[in-house]
């Protein structure tokens, strides 16, 4: 037995294989019945018993398993964004081996040809299992992306709260990417609005520092660009003092304790007074 009937072999007993892998992946999950699990499984059979050579059965870091290490990763890319564990997509690759070295248990008799061949095999698809960490990890990393992206796109939303005024409230701490979101919102809806007037609140802001208050000036100046004014409320006692201290210049933006106040004030600037008025119940 040579390592040429070792790569014959498999290639020859793919469906076999395929077989193999499909009832141990059921025995560990038991939700695989998906077409998308079943056509991963496929395309992934097909690529490695494809790129299985003389050569590369040789040498587990073969050139020669580069189509199957890119359909492997986009592999455990997918199953990371779905939800799976690196655990159990590594048992996922090493059932695989499973059921690849359980064939040829059963074509290759000879004990000490068996252990050569096997060991060679299980090499290959150790390297690979690396693979799927990383593909673990990229594919983590796009969801915690977007799911930042979504969060610090729902945590800004501009409120148009009286003709002609808009309010955003920041809550978080504000850094260079958010602050260019809250830029983008803030001016997008003045020009949709058609609004002189822009209250930023930074009630929910836990800590003002010299960066934050550049954020914050840059967009009081990209709204004055607009033609719009823009006044920041929510300022606490506390950021009062770090502002004086750290001895950053607000005295040209108007600025209020409360939401309420800047609200107020942007009435006063569009010469717009509010009055309760009484009502006077009568009984029918």
């Amino acid at each position: 037995m040579n390592t040429n009937k070792t790569v014959k072999i498999l290639k020859e007993k793919k469906e076999t294989i395929l077989e193999l892998w499909t009832t141990k992946q059921k025995a560990e999950d038991s939700y695989f019945n998906t077409d998308d699990q079943k056509e991963d499984s496929e395309d992934f059979a097909t690529s490695f018993l494809d790129a299985l050579s003389d050569a590369t059965i040789e040498d587990q870091n073969s050139r020669g398993y580069d189509k199957v290490h890119e359909v492997l990763m986009g592999i455990s890319v997918s199953r990371a964004k779905r939800g799976f564990s690196p655990r159990e997509t590594g048992s996922y690759l090493f059932s695989f081996k499973e059921a690849l070295l359980e064939v040829l248990s059963n074509e290759i008799e000879d004990p000490s040809i068996l252990y050569k061949e096997s060991l060679k095999i299980s090499k290959i698809i150790d390297n690979m299992a690396i693979l799927t960490f990383e593909g673990y990890i990229k594919g983590r990393e796009d969801v915690i992306a977007r799911q930042t992206d979504e969060i610090t796109e729902i945590s800004t939303p501009v409120i148009r709260v009286w003709d002609g005024v808009v309010a955003l409230p920041i809550i978080g701490t504000l850094d260079s990417a958010r602050t260019q979101v809250v830029m983008e919102n803030l001016l997008q809806q003045i020009v949709e609005t058609g609004s002189t007037i822009a209250i930023l609140d930074i009630s929910g802001v836990p800590a003002v520092d010299s960066l934050v208050a550049q954020h914050l000036i840059k967009t009081v100046s990209a709204t004055r660009l607009l033609g719009a004014e823009c006044i920041i409320s929510g300022i606490r006692p506390e950021i009062a003092q770090i502002v004086v201290h750290l001895g950053i210049d607000l005295s040209n933006i108007i600025t209020k304790s409360t939401l309420a106040s800047a609200l107020q004030t942007a009435f006063n600037m569009l010469k717009l007074e509010v009055n309760k008025k009484k009502v006077t119940y009568t009984n029918s």
